[in-house]
């Protein structure tokens, strides 16, 4: 494959137009790295990725002394986390730090065999 200038300017173009990479080698029939090559050879803006994420109605990780224990499963409706005021010291509230945390049994210090 050789790089003409009409392919060039396709890329151009089409990065201009907001295309994936994927959507560009698709059109110009290169792979998706040899457009992601060639963008950044020939110095093209950057922009910010295509990809849209779904909106999460949960605010990640909460700041400050509240509970991080995580409710339900990441990336599932109504994923959240406790938000509870946290142990002193520890990322959980109380109640989930007793989850968290399982002592260890006291060992019982051996009689002097004296």
């Amino acid at each position: 494959m050789t790089w003409t200038p009409e392919r060039i300017e396709l890329v151009k173009n089409l990065w201009q137009e907001g295309l994936t990479t994927s959507a560009i080698a698709r059109k110009v029939g290169v792979s998706k790295n040899a457009v992601v090559g060639k963008v950044h050879r020939l110095g093209l803006p950057g922009r910010e990725s295509p990809i849209r994420h779904k909106p999460s109605k949960v605010v990640g990780m909460a700041k400050g002394a509240v509970c991080h224990w995580p409710l339900g499963e990441p990336g599932a409706d109504g994923f959240g986390f406790c938000g509870k005021p946290a142990a002193p010291g520890k990322p959980y509230c109380a109640e989930h730090c007793d989850a968290a945390y399982i002592r260890a049994p006291r060992r019982e210090k051996a009689a002097d065999a004296a």
